[in-house]
């Protein structure tokens, strides 16, 4: 989501408010829908409609759009204090998995025309609007269903940081007063961020570009005005044409330093203290400055990482969120999607899964019987939920209703004879054929074999077995 001119609280309260972030979701059920008064919302509409903040939305936008009733699914989300928050390693494992990178590499050929136009113009390198991109909406698949009107008038009249939505409410309005986005495409996140690159309705109005030529800036169903309203964004915040965001390095032996990517020392200075490349090659001079970030502490992977990472979190902020556009973004330049791990592994033994294998497991449930809903390769609330259970109904301790590495072994392994409907582990379809998984799956293989009386089993062979 893309925001600007927000205190640091409302940056917070924000940065989880993204309907497609996967930043972090909670255990616990949502707290219950509140009763909104539609009376009290219709009279706080009356008074928005002669404020100071509304005078540039002329009446009839105004009167068209605005909501006949609240929405209290808002309000509901605004209050949903998150406890289970996402270690780095899961974070990553589903925003930056082999079918996203292999997406982001049909999109740069797909887009090259443009994309090389986009860096001509804003000096921002294509590979870092791409990664923005793939996070944001996953290249545009995923917009947000929200209508915006009905959520940023609810959010402007009850409960917190009313002014705040307020003013966005009127934004929004202006957005379709101005004839940039058609009324029916204005639906997005719960908090109104909109478009291929989730754009706030105020950062629509300040740096939403119209690179199509159309008269338009059409962040919804224009790949090219999204492409460059993105590198705009990052051009504004300070990207540094020619420098990389950073790189993994390997710390040496004894070396200790807290996590603070803010403090940026000369590259001499990393390489007076020890620190190399991840692959033991020297570090280049190709940043100004750069400063340690160490997402899971010293014995994690470790970055350097410069300005550019910094216009990243910028976007959203969120070390996790920026970390993840980054590798994004060297795994399509690179064009490589067999292994989206970094060099050095994460400190578990219970690694991240991918979306396929987020999808895997809410199928297992759905077919030992757990009402999750839909497959849709997102653990959120009913799966982790029915996690819990099954691993409480197979005396699993602790039943977290964590969807790591672990569990879907577990779950595969206990579904394995009736896998045949959707696939094994791997997202495959049954074949007689060994199964591989990708290098950095290591679980093993499935085998089919034939029973005396016919059937059919699924073996595992599991490595050095």
């Amino acid at each position: 989501m893309r925001f600007t001119s927000v205190s640091t609280s409302a940056l917070s309260l924000l940065s989880l408010a993204v309907g497609l972030s996967f930043a972090s979701t909670a255990q616990a059920a949502r707290p219950p829908a509140p009763d909104l008064s539609n009376s009290e919302f219709q009279q706080c509409l009356d008074r928005l409609k002669n404020s100071s903040k509304f005078s540039g939305v002329d009446s009839f936008t105004f009167n068209n759009y605005r909501p006949s009733q609240p929405d209290p699914s808002v309000i509901q989300s605004l209050n949903y204090q998150p406890e289970f928050q996402k270690d780095v390693w899961d974070y990553l494992s589903v925003l930056v998995d082999k079918e996203r990178v292999e997406d982001g590499i049909r999109a740069k050929h797909q887009w090259s025309d443009t994309l090389r136009q986009v860096e001509s113009r804003y000096g921002v390198k294509a590979a870092h609007v791409l990664g923005v991109w793939g996070v944001e909406s996953n290249f545009g698949q995923t917009l947000g269903k929200k209508p915006l009107f009905e959520s940023l008038a609810t959010l402007s009249c009850f409960d917190r940081r009313q002014s705040y939505f307020q003013g966005e409410f009127a934004n929004a309005l202006k957005i379709v007063q101005r004839g940039d986005i058609a009324p029916s495409d204005m639906t997005g996140s719960w908090a109104g961020a909109f478009g291929q690159t989730q754009f706030m309705p105020g950062t629509f109005l300040d740096l939403a570009v119209d690179f199509d030529g159309d008269g338009r800036r059409d962040l919804v169903n224009s790949v090219p005005d999204a492409l460059a309203s993105t590198a705009n964004f990052l051009d504004n915040r300070g990207y540094r044409t020619g420098e990389p965001w950073g790189y993994e390095v390997k710390l040496p032996d004894g070396f200790w330093a807290a996590s603070n990517r803010r403090d940026k020392k000369s590259i001499s200075h990393w390489r007076n203290q020890g620190l190399t490349l991840a692959n033991g090659s020297p570090l280049p001079y190709d940043l100004n400055s750069a400063g340690l970030l160490l997402p899971a502490g010293m014995e994690g992977p470790a970055f350097l990482v410069g300005k550019n990472f910094d216009t990243f979190y910028s976007y959203n902020a969120s070390e996790n969120y920026a970390l993840a556009i980054a590798h994004l973004s060297d795994l399509i330049t690179r064009e490589d999607s067999s292994k989206t791990d970094f060099i050095t592994a994460w400190p578990t033994d219970d690694p991240g899964i991918s979306r396929q294998q987020a999808k895997d497991i809410q199928q297992a449930l759905l077919d030992a019987g757990y009402d999750i809903g839909g497959v849709d390769g997102i653990i959120g609330d009913n799966t982790r939920t029915a996690i819990q259970q099954y691993q409480t109904s197979r005396g699993i301790f602790p039943a977290d209703g964590r969807a790591g590495q672990n569990f879907y072994r577990t779950i595969i392994g206990d579904a394995a004879p009736n896998r045949s409907q959707y696939g094994n582990q791997y997202g495959q379809s049954g074949n007689s054929q060994p199964l591989n998984p990708e290098p950095a799956d290591r679980m093993g293989q499935l085998i089919q074999q034939k029973n005396a009386d016919g059937s059919i089993r699924l073996v595992r062979i599991d490595e050095g077995s």
